[in-house]
């Protein structure tokens, strides 16, 4: 953001800045921590992780589609889907319209997997809501649609 600009909005104290700072640094480290906890008990590499999880939406994915949504170079996404496919998480179907094209669609092992960490994440997430009061609760889901808006506002303007 441009200097003018920042100086026709109002003026936000540098102890807000600097408690959003830390607040957004912690809740980063929190989420981290938890997907390091993931990475152990699944027994899967982050990015294998994340990729799993991607095809909870889609019956069937390509690698250029993946990459898109990973945010990662088409050469790293053959890497991750090999390892899901050695560990017989996804297989590789001819896409029956062009022959060119190969879908990735996941096993029944791999549907089972995502279940097992969606059912985590549930749980993990559950007891998150629990530790508040349900006013809390409300407002803060407000909240932190009110955050993600902004951060995706900010975000547009980086581009």
């Amino acid at each position: 953001m441009n200097k003018v600009a920042r100086e026709i909005r109002f003026e936000i104290p540098d102890y807000q800045i600097r408690q959003f700072q830390g607040l957004i640094t912690k809740l980063f480290q929190c989420c981290q921590e938890r997907m390091q906890y993931q990475v152990d008990r699944f027994k899967l590499p982050d990015a294998e992780l994340r990729c799993l999880l991607l095809f909870g939406e889609e019956r069937y994915l390509t690698a250029k589609g993946i990459a898109q949504k990973l945010n990662v170079v088409k050469s790293r996404i053959t890497k991750i889907i090999e390892g899901l496919a050695r560990k017989n998480l996804i297989q590789r179907i001819k896409d029956p319209e062009d022959s060119r094209v190969t879908l990735l669609s996941l096993t029944p092992k791999g549907a089972d997997k995502i279940k097992e960490i969606n059912l985590f994440l549930e749980e993990v997430h559950t007891e998150v809501l629990f530790q508040m009061e349900p006013e809390q609760r409300k407002t803060m889901l407000t909240n932190l649609e009110v955050l993600k808006g902004a951060m995706e506002a900010v975000k547009e303007m980086m581009v």
